[in-house]
């Protein structure tokens, strides 16, 4: 499995249902949010088998604004490898 970072930006008038469908999926203890700061967006860490997987932690209403990034945690010898580090 993959790792991705799943941003689930969405309209101040959509929070609550956004919120209710990605706990009603069971994803919703893999995001955190920023709603009550203003910023109106989701983030979370889920594992897939790819990016349309990732992708489909989110509801379909904001599917499309959606932002999935795979990840990767690095060592401090990868790190050298990759960054110079």
């Amino acid at each position: 499995m993959k790792r991705f970072l799943v941003e689930t930006p969405h309209k101040a008038e959509d929070c609550q249902m956004v919120i209710r469908e990605v706990h009603a999926m069971g994803y919703l203890h893999y995001f955190e949010w920023g709603c009550e700061s203003g910023i109106h967006c989701g983030w979370g860490f889920v594992e897939a088998e790819n990016e349309q997987g990732a992708q489909m932690t989110v509801p379909s209403i904001v599917r499309s604004e959606a932002r999935v990034v795979e990840v990767t945690k690095f060592g401090s010898a990868k790190g050298r490898e990759i960054h110079g580090v």
